[in-house]
Formats: structure tokens, C-alpha cells, sequence
């Protein structure tokens, strides 16, 4: 485990970033705010150094404090020690754990599968932002990842019958198991 800080240490260091011991971490989280891009960094870096998580499997993304953390990862063990290692980053406030457990040999069709989910839901959304008079839906800024079946919708729409019609559509698609919508209604 020491040598194991120490590198995290020293490629935060050459970030420009400090690191706490995880025993530190929870004294330390309580009274510190860290910037979200900062906890994105540290983030990655410790899941790269670690072993029994691939970290260009994970997909990390940090918005006031709250870590999502989406992709394939191989097995159980490593999701939860991404899970874990997450959570004791300093500025953590929760871990979002959206990775999904899908066998090597597996992953290519699944991706395969998801890449066409994604497509069909972008192209439904502009079929319906064409055929409405609303112009909102147009206007949306709606980004669409699909992981495992798992559709997320982020980004920011205009008013918040817009996020549900961007999810309706989403339902609606073949393939989707299930939809999850972080998108932000603006206060235009």
C-alpha cells in the first residue's frame, strides 16, 4: 500500500494535486472542497494504479462532488473496488457506480449493441424535434451514453417537459433496459 501512494503521490504531483492517506480521508473531506475536475483526476489516476481495475474501462465524470462512474469492467471485484477506491477520494461527497460487469468475450457485441441503441435514440430525438412545432426539443443540448442497455441522458433542456419527452423517446427505443435522466432543466 505505501508504494502504492507513493505513485499516486507522485503522478498527482506532477498534476499539481496533493493526495490524503485514506485514513486521513473522511477528516479531511469534511472540511475541504475540491474542485470537480480535481477529483476526476485523482480519480482516474487511482483507478489506473490499481491492479484489478482496467481504468481505461471506467468512465469517470464529477459534478459537484457526485462521481459517476460508467463503462465495462470485467468482474465483480472490479466494480467494487472501483466503488471503493472512488468513494475515499479527497472531495468526495458519493459515488454514482453505473459500471457494468460484462464478460471479455461478451463486450464486443454488448458495445456493438449499445453504439446502435445510442444512434437510434439520437435519431428519434431529431425526427421529433422536426415534426414539433416546439422548437425546445431542437434547442436541447442532450448528450447520450448507453452502457449495457442503460441509457443516460445529461445535458441541459429547456423546460422540463422536454427532459420527459427526451426520456419517453429513449423507453421507446428497442434495446433499452432502462433510462436514467441527469438532465438539468436551465433557468433561462
Amino acid at each position: 500500500m505505501n508504494n502504492y501512494m507513493k505513485l499516486i503521490g507522485s503522478s498527482l504531483a506532477v498534476l499539481g494535486l496533493s493526495v490524503v492517506e485514506p485514513a486521513f480521508a473522511d477528516n479531511v473531506k469534511a472540511k475541504t472542497q475540491v474542485a470537480d475536475f480535481v477529483v476526476t483526476a485523482k480519480t482516474k489516476i487511482i483507478l489506473a494504479a490499481d491492479g484489478r481495475v482496467k481504468g481505461h474501462q471506467v468512465s469517470v465524470d464529477t459534478r459537484k462532488g457526485v462521481v459517476k462512474l460508467r463503462g465495462k469492467v470485467d468482474n465483480d471485484e472490479a466494480k467494487t473496488v472501483a466503488f471503493d477506491l472512488t468513494k475515499n477520494v479527497e472531495g468526495v461527497k458519493s459515488v454514482d457506480n453505473e459500471l457494468q460487469v460484462v464478460a471479455p468475450g461478451k463486450r464486443d457485441s454488448v458495445e456493438e449493441k449499445d453504439e446502435a441503441i445510442t444512434a437510434s435514440i439520437k435519431k428519434q430525438i431529431d425526427r421529433d424535434a422536426k415534426r414539433s412545432k416546439d422548437k425546445r426539443l431542437k434547442a436541447a443540448k442532450i448528450a447520450i451514453v448507453t452502457n449495457a442497455g442503460v441509457v443516460s441522458l445529461s445535458g441541459e433542456v429547456p423546460t422540463i417537459i422536454v427532459s420527459a419527452q427526451a426520456s419517453w423517446t429513449a423507453w421507446n427505443v428497442r434495446g433499452v433496459r432502462s433510462v436514467k435522466n441527469d438532465l438539468i432543466v436551465s433557468a433561462k
